[in-house]
């Protein structure tokens, strides 16, 4: 089974590279659950803490696109080396700030590592297995994000909270260490550009602009109902405080489910499985503003949400890689500058909704986001580039029929 998927070392690398993927995520989002004890720790407030949340997820859309382009030239063993050690360096800084603004000086240089990350991981794992098994490794490689969701952020949280915030920054440098030396013992060194993976397997400029903006727009739908989960369940679904813990691990378990899933569809299916998405998305969010008042229906259709939300990125991934309409790791780029601005405006759009109309018109929004983004995918095979080739070619052999030839 393992000769049929991928050389060992490629597997092992591909788990390494899921152990980072991990690491990040794990990072970006560990200030949230370690804002009260940051905030007396470093005298600041809960509010600026949470701008190391924010302006990380800021740096990663402003400075994924200039820095995949400035890079581009660089092996990626080489790359991702570097990347991986500035992860490493720059998260025992944050574990050993002394005041706030050295902290968010070190975040701010992981996001600007994590901004380049993204953008070459992805073809950098995909081009160590043959193009048949490669949304299989795609979806792999995302299990990761699944993985910090489920464990990472609460297992760092609560370590922060048994101990102190900069015990759980320490111990994530371990992982990152461990990708580190894996990328650099078993990652082939190839030249930039040379890759099996460096270039669309169909590329499609229109069919990639229509995943970037579907991408950007169902992620705003998704982000604008999940941010504020915690006050819908808990003042909608009237839910204890209690309970939010096991029921965001419920969420956590959908998501790893989902990149299951994907995993065996997205290499065969890649359209449909990100259509179907999409479109459990907006079910799952309908459900959540129409029901949420009953605290089953409230527990299944967060799971479905979650399920939809975990699975975009593989199946995105995967897709990107087939489409890319140049340089794999350009249109990476593009698809990661979407998602994390999805995160942005989602969570901004909830904030003005919770602000107004209340809290469960931030599902409400969600489903219309999500609609919108379904209408977007169901009309991308008819915006196809290859579509209106085929169209070109076809017609003046179609007129040629009905004319006289002219010599």
């Amino acid at each position: 089974m393992r000769e049929q998927f991928g050389s060992k070392s490629a597997i092992i690398t591909l788990i390494a590279l899921t152990l980072a993927v991990f690491s990040y995520v794990t990072t970006e989002s560990l200030p949230i659950g370690l804002l009260p004890l940051v905030a007396a720790d470093l005298g600041t407030t809960e509010s600026a803490v949470g701008l190391l949340v924010t302006g990380y997820g800021l740096i990663i859309v402003a400075v994924s696109l200039p820095l995949t382009r400035l890079t581009r030239r660089l092996p990626r063993r080489r790359l991702l080396c570097i990347l991986l050690a500035v992860f490493v360096v720059a998260t025992c800084l944050s574990a050993a700030a002394w005041n706030y603004w050295l902290l968010m000086g070190a975040r701010m240089v992981t996001a600007l590592s994590q901004a380049l990350f993204w953008c070459v991981v992805t073809p950098a794992a995909a081009g160590l297995f043959r193009a048949e098994v490669r949304g299989r490794a795609v979806s792999i490689l995302y299990a990761g994000v699944s993985v910090a969701a489920l464990a990472g952020i609460p297992g760092g949280t609560w370590l922060g909270q048994q101990t102190n915030w900069r015990m759980a920054f320490v111990l994530l440098t371990g992982p990152g260490v461990l990708a580190l030396i894996a990328v650099a013992a078993l990652l082939p060194n190839t030249p930039a550009g040379q890759s099996a993976a460096d270039r669309g397997v169909a590329p499609d400029r229109s069919r990639y602009l229509s995943i970037v903006a579907t991408t950007a727009i169902a992620v705003t739908g998704g982000f604008t109902a999940f941010t504020y989960i915690s006050p819908f369940l808990t003042g909608f679904s009237g839910f204890a405080a209690s309970s939010l813990g096991p029921l965001l691990l419920v969420r956590g378990i959908a998501g790893l489910a989902a990149v299951v899933v994907v995993g065996f569809l997205v290499d065969r299916y890649g359209w449909l499985t990100m259509t179907a998405l999409i479109g459990l998305q907006v079910v799952a969010l309908a459900g959540q503003y129409a029901l949420g008042a009953s605290q089953v229906a409230a527990v299944i259709t967060i799971a479905l949400s979650g399920f939809t939300l975990a699975g975009l990125p593989a199946v995105l991934g995967s897709r990107v890689l087939r489409h890319a309409p140049g340089a794999s790791d350009m249109a990476s780029a593009g698809t990661s500058t979407a998602f994390n601005t999805g995160i942005t405006a989602g969570a901004l759009f909830g904030s003005l909704l919770l602000a107004g109309p209340g809290v469960r018109s931030t599902a409400l929004a969600g489903a219309l986001l999500s609609l919108l983004a379904l209408a977007v995918v169901l009309a991308e095979p008819f915006v196809s580039s290859q579509r209106q080739v085929a169209a070109s070619v076809r017609q003046p052999a179609h007129c040629n029929l009905r004319q006289p030839v002219r010599w």
